[in-house]
């Protein structure tokens, strides 16, 4: 019996990751999410207790996922700059899969529900935990970071991503390029610490 409550919640998952990403958090219909599940509207509710439970549950297993994947790349040994070049890679995958996409129609629909706020930036905490630890990292192999604390370069470059990645869905082109180039030119700056 388990199992099967596992296979249905996953169903539902994967329902809801795909009506989310064409029709965002406002648009979402758990009727219709339910239907594309092949499951009754009730095991929504069961499972979730409703839309916003169902797009946290979703987001909330796509964020550890995730967060262990950057812990992981940023505790292999390479240059910091490689490490950082390569979470720019993981940038374009994670805008692919929908992450980046549930992510910041979370942000968005916080703006009004405090209570959603509060739990999307617990989720989001551990993104910029990783980045402290990174940039203490730094700031023993090098010394002050500048005129900046480890953690300010860190929440730096963490308000970098956000922001790119709300340019980015925001879909001109132009713009998503350019926005690609900015965060990059981060990690041509660390580069040229590490090698001074």
């Amino acid at each position: 019996m388990g199992d099967q409550t596992g296979v249905t919640a996953t169903r539902i998952l994967e329902a809801a990751r795909s009506r989310l990403l064409a029709e965002g958090y406002a648009g979402l219909s758990t009727r219709r999410v339910a239907d594309i599940a092949g499951v009754p509207l009730s095991q929504i509710h069961y499972h979730f207790g409703g839309k916003q439970g169902l797009v946290l549950s979703l987001l909330d297993h796509e964020n550890s996922r995730l967060v262990d994947r950057q812990r992981r790349m940023y505790s292999a040994e390479a240059p910091l700059w490689k490490r950082y070049e390569q979470a720019c890679d993981l940038l374009e995958e994670d805008l692919a899969s929908g992450y980046v996409r549930v992510l910041q129609e979370m942000i968005a629909a916080g703006w009004s529900d405090p209570d959603l706020a509060r739990q999307v930036l617990g989720m989001m905490r551990s993104w910029f935990d990783i980045l402290q630890e990174v940039a203490r990292e730094a700031e023993g192999r090098f010394g002050k970071l500048g005129p900046f604390a480890a953690t300010d370069v860190a929440g730096l470059v963490g308000l970098a991503f956000l922001g790119g990645e709300a340019l980015i869905l925001l879909g001109d082109e132009q713009w998503g390029r350019q926005a690609r180039a900015w965060l990059r030119s981060i990690g041509d700056l660390i580069r040229q610490v590490e090698e001074a």
